[in-house]
């Protein structure tokens, strides 16, 4: 029975997924991208998130606390300067799994894991996001736009009661005009 084991061991001992995790750790803090396993890949997001949350904060405390996991000290410092700069506002959720299908070998499925904020793609910049637009107006605008409506109106009567007044004067001349025909 397997009673209080939340983890997958990924067919190895403690040691070697140990080595293992802590390997794929440094490589996506360093390449912020590997392809590897689903199954790794979920491992490896339950191993680095933590990492990366105990990084937000800049201390000697954390930088070795960080450093117990990762035992090694160019993977630290990218992660203290380069990832912590752009994660330091996300609330958690720093890696993204993309599954990619299987591999040719043996089946297994393959994906991609990465670092969130590193990926253009999917990043949406904070300037070019509009500002919503109420599409209901306020009182001030409707009054606007009923006075601006009220002087339109009696323009167009006027137009109105022009239009019929040309147009029996061109209905006469029309009439003269045939009536002259006719006699000739």
């Amino acid at each position: 029975m397997r009673h209080g084991k939340k983890f997958n061991h990924l067919g190895r001992k403690s040691a070697h997924r140990k080595a293992m995790l802590r390997n794929m750790a440094n490589s996506l803090i360093m390449h912020k991208r590997i392809m590897t396993t689903v199954a790794k890949a979920k491992a490896l997001r339950s191993f680095v998130e933590p990492i990366i949350t105990k990084a937000k904060e800049d201390t000697t405390h954390s930088r070795r606390m960080v450093f117990k996991y990762l035992q090694d000290k160019d993977a630290v410092k990218e992660l203290f300067r380069e990832v912590n700069t752009k994660v330091g506002d996300r609330p958690g959720g720093y890696t993204r799994i993309i599954k990619l299908g299987n591999r040719l070998g043996d089946a297994a499925e393959m994906c991609y894991i990465e670092l969130v904020d590193f990926n253009e793609t999917y990043v949406k910049e904070k300037s070019t996001k509009k500002k919503r637009v109420r599409r209901g107006g306020s009182k001030k605008k409707a009054t606007t736009e009923t006075k601006a409506a009220k002087p339109e109106e009696p323009k167009a009567e006027t137009k109105s009661a022009e239009e019929p007044k040309a147009e029996t004067k061109k209905d006469e001349p029309k009439d003269k005009n045939e009536g002259s025909e006719n006699k000739e």
